[in-house]
């Protein structure tokens, strides 16, 4: 998808009809599909916000940024996401939370970032988190800061997302379970699943109307 005709599009986007838990559920992992919105309130979980940036690579196509995480002693360790992270008390509110998580994260200035709309919460079971992603554009590919909980930084084109190939079911192994298949996104031999893949899915759902 050509850049322009994305950013021709934001108007629609931000009225149309979100998938909701129907999109995501495409891509989750069957541990997610556990918890029902009770059992998520009982958990108390804790508030975080993610960016899905949508910005033209150097082809002039609509892509978007991903991280792959940096490596370290926890539930997430080098898995692939959005830039963002869990609520502080300086944030006016959760777009606030993601759009600063983003600038510590990666270096995106926020005054280089409109949001188009906020999407579905995603709850996130083995760190109990609710994260709320925001989607958003620049207009020009941002030059990225990354600091030490980045890895490195992933451009997916919108073309390869849409893509029905790109879905996957791999089997893994983490912190958290052993030998389980779970739905997944695979472009350009990346592995993209859990929260994010759900996200995805449901930014996915959304572009079909546009695409």
């Amino acid at each position: 998808m050509d850049f322009k005709k994305f950013t021709n599009h934001i108007e629609e986007l931000r009225q149309l009809r979100l998938g909701g838990l129907d999109a995501q559920f495409k891509l989750a992992p069957k541990l997610r599909l556990k918890y029902d919105q009770q059992k998520i309130a009982a958990n108390n979980p804790k508030k975080a916000a993610v960016l899905a940036l949508f910005y033209p690579n150097k082809k002039n196509e609509a892509s978007i940024l991903l991280t792959q995480r940096a490596s370290y002693k926890g539930t997430h360790s080098a898995q692939i996401s959005f830039p963002g992270g869990k609520v502080e008390k300086g944030d006016k509110n959760l777009q606030a939370t993601a759009l600063r998580e983003a600038f510590e994260e990666v270096g995106i200035h926020k005054s280089d970032v409109t949001i188009i709309r906020e999407m579905t919460d995603v709850y996130i079971p083995p760190s109990n988190f609710l994260a709320t992603p925001f989607i958003g554009y620049a207009i020009k590919k941002p030059k990225y800061l990354i600091n030490h909980e980045v890895e490195s930084t992933i451009e997916i084109t919108v073309n390869d997302l849409m893509s029905d190939s790109s879905i996957v079911s791999i089997n893994m192994n983490t912190s958290y379970m052993d030998n389980v298949d779970v739905p997944a996104f695979s472009i350009d031999n990346k592995i993209i699943w859990g929260a994010t893949g759900m996200m995805l899915s449901e930014i996915k759902d959304l572009l079909k109307t546009i695409y």
